[in-house]
C-alpha cells in the first residue's frame, strides 16, 4: 500500500532523517526556512518545496504541540461566521474542507453529523434553516460536491430517536448538517512528513534564538538543537515567520514591533466516554458568548470549548475548575440525565492565535489572516483558523517568492494528497481481506487505514516481524505497541509525551491519562532512541510529574493558579538543561 517516488528520499521521519536535515541546514544557504512546526508552518514547508524551492522548517518543541494539537479536531466551515457576516470566511473554508475530505486527506478528515437543536417555532427555523441552505451553496466549488449530505429539518420526534439522552423540554425540533472532523496533531506530523518526502528538511526540537541580519534584511537564523545543546547558524533568502501565538515573542528577536498584534484565547475540551450519553450525532448548542460542540471521537465525546483571554504561560495553558464547571453546566442544560466531574476522563486546553484590535472579546477577534513582509528578508503570518492553513501557507509562500529572484511557480497544494492518502479508498474496500492476510482484527485494520491510510502497510510490516507489536497498550486498547515504534521511526516523536500526548491521544482518551501505558511506551521508543535505562526512566518519570500536573491545576479556582501549578512540572526542555 506505501506510495513510492523514485525521486525522492523516504517518507521517515525518524531520528536518521531529522540528524540529516540538520545537517544539510547547517551547510547551504535555502530559499525559505519557516520557523515554526504547526499546522501553517508546515502547511508553508509543503507549499515552498513543492514550488522546486530549497526549504527548511523548524519548530522548538514537538510538531503541533501547541494550538494545532489541541483544536476541537472539526474541518469546518464556522457556522458562527455567518450571522457575523462573514461570507467569504464561510466560503473559504468550505472549499477548504471538501478539498481535505476528498481529495489531500481522506484517510485522516472524515464528515461527522451534527444537530443544531430549535427552541422556538417558525421564525428560529427559517432563520437557521437559511443560514444552513448558505453553508450547503457555499461548500460546491467549480462543480465539485462538497463531500457530505445537505442538511435536514428534523421533528422533534425525530430528533429524539435520534438523541435520546436530550431532556424533553431541551428542544421542539431540530435541523442536522454535517461537517468534518481530524485528529489534529496526526494530521500536522503526516504534513511535515509530506513536506520531508517532497525533500523538505524538516528538525523539530530545535529553538530559534534570534535572527541574522545584514543591514536592514533579515539573512537567516540562530538555532539551537535542545537534544544536543549545540548552536548553529541557518542561512535562508527568505524567512516565514509561523509561530502563532508566539508571533510577537518571535518578532522582538528581530527588533521590530509589528505591524499587527497576536492575541491569546484560551479554549479548552473535556473528554467523556461515549457510552454517558446516548446520540447518533453531534450537538452545536447557543451560548451567551459563541457556540459550544459535543462531538463525537470514537469511543468518546469532545465538548468543547470555552473562548477566554489568556497571558500566562503560552507552552502549557491550564483548564481550570471553572471552566470545566462552565462546559458542564452548558451541556447538561440540555441533556435528561447529566454529567458530572466523575465522568470526564480527559481534559485538554489550548490557545487560539487571534488578530487583535479590532475587539475587546476574543470570540468576535477576527479569524481572518494577515501576511506581512515586515522587514527584509523576513515574512510574517499570523490569524486564520486550522480548516485554512492550506490558503494562508500559500499566502504566506506567495509573500516570500515575491522576494526571490527568476520565475517561482504557483501553490500546488491543492492537488498535492498527503502520505498514505494516495489509494487510501482501494485499500478501506479490501479492509477485510488485510485483516485475514495479516491475521489480526478487522476493527483493527480500521483503526490503522484511518490513521495511516495506505502506509498501514508499515505497521502491518512491524508486527509480521515481533508479534508482540500487535499488542494492545495498558490502560489505552485503541493503540497498539507497533504504533509508538512507528511514531518514533516515522514520525520525528523524540520524547514520550510526543507520542503519548500527539502521536496517539492517549493523553486525553485514557481514564488514566496514559499513566499505565508510559512505562510501556518508554521502553519501545528506547529500542529506537538508544536510551539507557537512565533516559528511560526519566522519560516515565517527567511523564507522570506533567499527568499529575495538569489534573492539579484543573482543581484550581482561576488562570493564575492553575498556571502557576501547571508548571510545577518540569519542561523537557529545561530538564535536559539545554
Amino acid at each position: 500500500m506505501a506510495q513510492r517516488n523514485s525521486v525522492t528520499r523516504s517518507s521517515k521521519l525518524g531520528p536518521e532523517e531529522r540528524a540529516a536535515a540538520l545537517a544539510r541546514l547547517k551547510e547551504k544557504e535555502l530559499d525559505i526556512l519557516v520557523v515554526g512546526g504547526g499546522i501553517v508552518g508546515a502547511g508553508s514547508a509543503l507549499d515552498a518545496v513543492t514550488r522546486g524551492l530549497s526549504v527548511g522548517i523548524l519548530e522548538e518543541r514537538d510538531w503541533a504541540s501547541g494550538t494545532s494539537s489541541r483544536s476541537s479536531k472539526l474541518v469546518h466551515g464556522g457556522i458562527r461566521y455567518l450571522e457575523q457576516l462573514d461570507f467569504r470566511l464561510v466560503r473559504e473554508a468550505l472549499i477548504e474542507r471538501g478539498l481535505l475530505l476528498q481529495r489531500i486527506a481522506p484517510h485522516l478528515v472524515k464528515p461527522v453529523r451534527f444537530l443544531y437543536p430549535l427552541k422556538t417555532r417558525v421564525l428560529e427555523r427559517a432563520y437557521v434553516g437559511a443560514g444552513m441552505l448558505l453553508y450547503d451553496i457555499f461548500s460546491y466549488t467549480g462543480g465539485r460536491p462538497p463531500g457530505v449530505p445537505h442538511h435536514r429539518h428534523l421533528s422533534k420526534r425525530q430528533v429524539q430517536s435520534l438523541i435520546p439522552s436530550l431532556s424533553n423540554d431541551a428542544l421542539i425540533g431540530g435541523i442536522t448538517y454535517y461537517d468534518a472532523q481530524v485528529d489534529d496533531a496526526r494530521y500536522v506530523s503526516s504534513l511535515v512528513r509530506t513536506a520531508s518526502f517532497y525533500g523538505a528538511h524538516a528538525a523539530s526540537r530545535v529553538r530559534v534564538e534570534g535572527f541574522i541580519k545584514v543591514g536592514q534584511r533579515v539573512v537567516g537564523v540562530q538555532a539551537h538543537d535542545l537534544q544536543t545543546g549545540e548552536k548553529f547558524e541557518v542561512r535562508a533568502k527568505q524567512v516565514v515567520n509561523a509561530t502563532g501565538v508566539w508571533t510577537d515573542d518571535t518578532q522582538r528577536m528581530v527588533g521590530e514591533r509589528g505591524t499587527f498584534k497576536v492575541r491569546a484565547s484560551k479554549g479548552i475540551h473535556l473528554v467523556v466516554p461515549r457510552d454517558r450519553f446516548q446520540s447518533a450525532m453531534g450537538l452545536l448548542l447557543r451560548t451567551e458568548k459563541s457556540v459550544l460542540f459535543v462531538i463525537p471521537w470514537g469511543r468518546h465525546w469532545l465538548i468543547g470549548t470555552t473562548d477566554t483571554d489568556w497571558n500566562l504561560d503560552k507552552a502549557h495553558p491550564a483548564a481550570t475548575a471553572a471552566d470545566i464547571d462552565y462546559l458542564l453546566e452548558h451541556v447538561n442544560s440540555v441533556l435528561s440525565i447529566q454529567l458530572t466531574r466523575e465522568d470526564v476522563e480527559g481534559v485538554y486546553a489550548g490557545l487560539r492565535p487571534l488578530l487583535a484590535g479590532e475587539s475587546e472579546q476574543t470570540s468576535k477577534l477576527s479569524r481572518e489572516h494577515l501576511v506581512a513582509h515586515t522587514v527584509p528578508g523576513l515574512v510574517v503570518i499570523a490569524g486564520g483558523k486550522w480548516t485554512t492553513y492550506r490558503v494562508m501557507a500559500k499566502d504566506a509562500i506567495d509573500a516570500a517568492v515575491d522576494a526571490l529572484d527568476g520565475r517561482i511557480p504557483q501553490s500546488t497544494t491543492q492537488d498535492i494528497p498527503l502520505l498514505g492518502a494516495e489509494g487510501y479508498q482501494a485499500a478501506w474496500n479490501k479492509r477485510g481481506r488485510i485483516a485475514q492476510a495479516f491475521g489480526v482484527h478487522r476493527v483493527r485494520i480500521e483503526h490503522l487505514l484511518n490513521r495511516y491510510g495506505t502506509l498501514t502497510d508499515e505497521l502491518l510490516d512491524l508486527i509480521k516481524s515481533d508479534a508482540t507489536l500487535g499488542e494492545p497498550l495498558p490502560g489505552a486498547d485503541d493503540y497498539l505497541a507497533a504504533e509508538i515504534v512507528y511514531a518514533t521511526s516515522h514520525e520525528g516523536a523524540l520524547h514520550l509525551e510526543d507520542v503519548l500526548a500527539r502521536r496517539t491521544r492517549i493523553s486525553i482518551e485514557a481514564w488514566d491519562r496514559g499513566v499505565s501505558a508510559a512505562p510501556v511506551a518508554a521502553k519501545l521508543m528506547a529500542g529506537v532512541l538508544g536510551w539507557d535505562e537512565d533516559t528511560e526512566a526519566l522519560e516515565v518519570a517527567n511523564y507522570l510529574k506533567r499527568v499529575a500536573a495538569e489534573r492539579a491545576s484543573q482543581e484550581q479556582p482561576d488562570d493564575a493558579s492553575a498556571d502557576r501549578v501547571r508548571l510545577e512540572a518540569p519542561d523537557i526542555m529545561a530538564v535536559e538543561g539545554k
